[in-house]
């Protein structure tokens, strides 16, 4: 019965938790979820240089494994995209890049209970480096539009994700 109850909470803190009106909690423990895939500059910008950072990305288990069923997401997925900057000198490496300093992570969360669109976009992050507990979901046309018109399936960017996007 205990190990019922502990697996029972583990799967309740991976749904989205709220300050208020699509106000979102940091999600705790995102490191050990299901990993979907990760991109090294994938960038929103043509300008070489702004966005060429290593990203990490983590779905709750269960929504990867409706999703692989499906082919969409249920209601409370959230996706984590964890940020990191490149870095190139460290020994012994003598060429490549590897993660080097946290930026932050944003998430992504289906809950139509926190916005109409069904999908919100948070970013925890003021700066890099410096990390909030909470944050306001973007505005619609700041994120939502963008996937809604480039997200392979369901407002998400499964097409960067091998272990969501081949039926293996």
């Amino acid at each position: 019965m205990l190990r019922f109850l502990a697996a029972a909470a583990a799967l309740l803190a991976q749904d989205p938790h709220y300050a208020g009106k699509a106000v979102l909690k940091a999600p705790a423990g995102y490191r050990d979820w299901y990993f979907a895939g990760s991109n090294v500059g994938i960038a929103y910008s043509p300008e070489p240089g702004r966005d060429e950072f290593f990203k990490n990305i983590y779905i709750q288990k269960s929504a990867a494994d409706a999703f692989r069923r499906t082919g969409k997401f249920p209601e409370k997925t959230m996706v984590v995209m964890e940020i990191y900057k490149p870095e190139t000198n460290a020994s012994p490496a003598k060429r490549g890049q590897f993660q080097g300093a946290f930026v932050g992570i944003e998430v992504a969360v289906k809950d139509k209970t926190a916005v109409n669109e069904g999908w919100a976009y948070y970013k925890f992050f003021d700066e890099p480096g410096k990390p909030t507990p909470t944050a306001k979901a973007f505005g619609k046309a700041a994120c939502w539009d963008c996937h809604e018109k480039h997200g392979a399936a369901d407002n998400v960017f499964v097409q960067f994700y091998p272990r969501l996007r081949d039926k293996d």
